[in-house]
């Protein structure tokens, strides 16, 4: 894209033939029916779902990889893995500010899937190349169930090394894709407008294609075949679409902000707010006169932001605890096969496959009659449905888990932790199925939020700021189970004991449904008073 032909083309008027503000990839006024829409989004979705296969090709089953071949405690793998998902969740605060200000979406999504390459094919490396293992001579051999001999330094180093990178492609690709997505649907526009708003839905259920297929893939590869493979073959599918993302450069439409860094404006202004008052912060004047309307856009999402934690910390068990558990069951189909543990997480992708249609094309148009909303339902009322239904989850999840080790002591197998208790997997697919309805409503109503609610000129920052709720999220995670995990062990054994059988992952469940109750009770009083940002609805009604 010529960037030094954006502030012209942003200039140019408004005119059937072309997108207000936007312009091709050579820098003229994009041209509505050349440039964007779903045939150029749907470039944008499919490097999306690689995405999403390379990014759960590694994190969906991350707890079997170091409590197996790397050989750490449960607790100890748990909360590495909170810390390294709240530091991909959190980083994309400052790069979505990069992107914003300096880099655009475009070119911050190829750099992204490129880092994306290269950390990938690293985990390949670590886990695959006999140099890199303990043993002496490399001769080491290992699968997920057994680990022959320890890791090396050098392996270790690596594979944490690469999974970091992992997090920082993640925290480039994440707010950037999507916002550049939906930027590929012109909002003053009626038809697209209503396309844009369906965008949110779709885009989750690509996002959730992608999962499901690694889970399935990538966990039965990895468990039954080897890590290297298991790691390498969602680097290749990151490659592909690497490619098919370069090949609709020409489809897309680019925006481009003539204003300074919103980073730097949002920063000045949070400095005069600690100085002096909030109206003397809204009352300072930018170069641009544009940071009042920022910082009065953004402070109001904070409440909602902070009510959101919790449900931030039980999506992050569902790859983790959830994990461990399964392991144990009876996951026998037919007389040889069993389902990989991880593999599990596919029923919280299926179930929002299925019923992301439902909600799209039968939901909405029944409850638009009702609201007269074009979106059915408000925002904030999806928000809020879905922690019902994330409540509803752990509730669910410490009644099975309370069941599972009632099993565990009638068969006189609490002191045979890698024995299958006669107790099928399919008791904890209901836990998996509300997580994926909790989605349907939660995690995509919050995106749409976030994206909705701030100026057009922070919205990869906005979408940064919804994925810094589950960074927080995971970091909180990972503070609390290190927490209990230390003071239970003084008082007997630890609630995340590796003998899952004698641990008690229930009481954790339970502590995690009684927040989550709390944290329902926070986020009505505070959409309550949320005033939203103005805007028209398809229907000719106000939004709210």
């Amino acid at each position: 894209m010529a960037s030094h032909t954006v502030t012209d083309a942003l200039l140019l008027p408004h005119s059937e033939g072309a997108v207000a503000g936007a312009v091709d990839f050579r820098g003229r006024a994009a041209s509505r029916a050349s440039t964007g829409r779903w045939s150029a989004a749907m470039f944008v979705l499919g490097v999306e779902i690689a995405e999403r296969f390379a990014y759960h090709g590694v994190s969906a089953n991350l707890i079997s990889y170091l409590t197996g071949p790397l050989g750490e405690s449960t607790a100890g793998a748990a909360a590495a893995i909170n810390l390294w998902s709240g530091v991909a969740t959190m980083l994309p605060l400052l790069v979505a500010c990069v992107a914003d200000a300096w880099l655009g979406r475009y070119r911050t999504i190829v750099l992204a899937s490129l880092l994306f390459v290269v950390s990938m094919g690293m985990l390949t490396l670590s886990s695959a190349l006999p140099a890199f293992h303990g043993g002496g001579g490399g001769g080491c051999s290992y699968t997920s169930k057994s680990l022959a001999c320890s890791p090396s330094t050098a392996q270790v180093a690596i594979f944490y090394v690469s999974l970091y990178l992992v997090a920082l492609a993640e925290a480039g690709h994440k707010p950037c894709a999507q916002a550049f997505g939906a930027d590929q649907f012109d909002q003053n526009d009626p038809k697209e407008s209503v396309s844009r708003s369906s965008f949110f839905n779709w885009w989750y259920f690509g996002m959730c294609s992608g999962t499901a297929m690694t889970t399935m893939v990538s966990s039965y590869i990895q468990d039954n075949i080897g890590w290297g493979l298991g790691f390498g073959i969602p680097c290749l599918v990151m490659v592909f679409a690497l490619v098919m993302f370069l090949v609709g450069t020409r489809n897309y439409r680019y925006y481009a902000s003539t204003r300074s860094s919103p980073f730097a404006r949002l920063a000045r202004a949070f400095v005069s707010l600690i100085r002096g008052s909030k109206d003397d912060a809204l009352a300072v004047v930018d170069d641009d006169g544009d940071r009042r309307e920022e910082l009065s856009a953004v402070l109001p999402l904070f409440p909602i932001w902070a009510t959101c934690i919790i449900y931030a910390v039980i999506f992050s068990q569902s790859s983790t605890f959830f994990t461990k558990q399964a392991a144990t069951l009876d996951r026998r189909i037919g007389e040889s096969f069993k389902v990989p543990p991880a593999a599990l997480q596919t029923f919280i992708s299926i179930t929002i496959i299925a019923f992301i249609p439902v909600y799209d094309r039968l939901f909405v148009p029944v409850a638009r009659r009702f609201t007269r909303l074009s979106s059915g339902i408000t925002m904030l009322q999806r928000i809020g449905t879905g922690l019902v239904l994330a409540l509803a989850a752990m509730v669910v999840a410490a009644l099975v888990e309370a069941r599972r080790l009632g099993v565990a002591r009638d068969a006189g197998l609490v002191d045979q932790p890698k024995a299958a208790l006669p107790m099928s997997l399919w008791w904890m697919v209901p836990q998996y199925v509300l997580f994926g309805l909790s989605d349907v409503f939660a995690m995509i109503g919050l995106q749409e939020f976030f994206y909705d609610q701030v100026p057009d000129a922070l919205r990869s920052l906005g979408l940064a700021f919804f994925l810094s709720i589950f960074g927080v999220g995971h970091f909180f995670s990972s503070f609390i189970i290190s927490a209990i995990d230390g003071a239970t062990k003084k008082s007997g054994a630890s609630w995340f004991a590796n003998n899952l059988n004698r641990a008690h992952l229930d009481y954790f469940y339970w502590l995690l449904a009684g927040l989550c109750a709390v944290e329902l009770v926070a986020f009505v009083f505070v959409s309550r008073v949320y005033v939203y940002k103005k805007r028209a609805s398809h229907d000719g009604c106000a939004v709210m």
